[in-house]
């Protein structure tokens, strides 16, 4: 496999087929790599035989998956209210467990931490739902319209209070990074669920907001390309506005509604993928964060294809 070079790749593609870090991160290795993302589901057991391999400089890390390493408890896993949450206590520990996925960063020589900020929650699984519709019915089906609606009433009512949170809590995570010499930066991830946030224009707020912090967008490009196809945003026209903001991006295609896969390689698409190009180019940290289901040989192809497309850009 050739070699990767600034690119990283994250654990989330081979995790489920491994019990011990180290044979993980090895297969990460075979396939070109230097660098990986440690993604949310790294125990800390794993991290014994892992932490050998950075010391030893036989791996690099790029950034971590916050909340890390895995925390079982849901209401701090990956679909949560997380930093937005009205109950004090509960705040305060998504704050702690932030503040240490990145001195984890930096003990590794990280850059940044992978953040999903939060969400406005909803008595049923909406997501699922409008899913099912737009699958079935299609998205100019009044089923379709009638469950957006019913969705972003919610939200509208809802976001602007968790979006506040969410602000005080990152202000709080600076101040305590910060106050330990913490240099890494935060990236507030594109979700993939129409009620998590940010939006790109919630992600604007939050950033202005917080000027001067180390907090950025993680443009993940497979979660912004489904919340368009659903209806909650522009994922290239909106992405202009923050090309200055850019901390990271996550590398992978969406078909349908399903992400996870090697742009250009599973779409058969040589084409679609090209407006991601230029948020990719920008961003400081470019990891692929692809789905086990996508096999070494896609991979490097869909690399091959990528960097070649990046060089082109470079040379026009």
């Amino acid at each position: 496999m050739e070699d990767k070079g600034v690119f990283s790749f994250s654990t989330c593609w081979n995790i489920k087929r491994h019990t011990i870090g180290s044979e993980m991160v090895r297969e990460i290795r075979e396939l070109g790599f230097r660098r990986v993302e440690l993604n949310y589901n790294v125990t800390q057991e794993m991290l014994t035989t892992i932490e050998p391999m950075i010391e030893r400089g036989e791996i690099g890390i790029s950034s971590v998956h916050n909340t890390f390493p895995h925390v079982p408890d849901p209401d701090y896993g990956t679909d949560s209210v997380l930093l937005g949450f009205g109950e004090e206590d509960k705040r305060l520990r998504a704050i702690e467990l932030l503040v240490r996925s990145a001195e984890y960063t930096q003990r590794y020589g990280g850059e940044a931490v992978v953040v999903h900020p939060g969400e406005v929650p909803f008595p049923n699984d909406i997501s699922k739902e409008l899913e099912q519709i737009y699958n079935g019915q299609g998205r100019d089906s009044e089923a379709y319209r009638s469950k957006w609606a019913e969705l972003m009433e919610r939200r509208e009512a809802y976001s602007a209070g968790y979006v506040q949170k969410i602000i005080e809590s990152l202000d709080e995570v600076c101040n305590r990074a910060l106050s330990k010499g913490l240099s890494v930066r935060f990236g507030i991830e594109t979700r993939s669920r129409p009620q998590q946030i940010p939006t790109l224009a919630e992600a604007k707020t939050i950033i202005k907001a917080l000027k001067g912090a180390p907090v950025g967008i993680w443009y993940d490009t497979g979660h912004a390309i489904m919340m368009d196809r659903l209806g909650l945003y522009d994922s290239v026209r909106e992405m202009e506005g923050l090309m200055g903001d850019i901390v990271g991006v996550h590398i992978h295609e969406t078909l349908g509604l399903s992400d996870h896969w090697c742009p250009y390689v599973n779409s058969k698409d040589m084409e679609f993928y090209d407006a991601y190009l230029p948020m990719i180019e920008r961003a400081q940290v470019k990891v692929y964060e692809l789905k086990a289901a996508c096999r070494p040989e896609e991979i490097d192809e869909s690399h091959s294809l990528l960097a070649g497309k990046l060089a082109a850009r470079g040379q026009a």
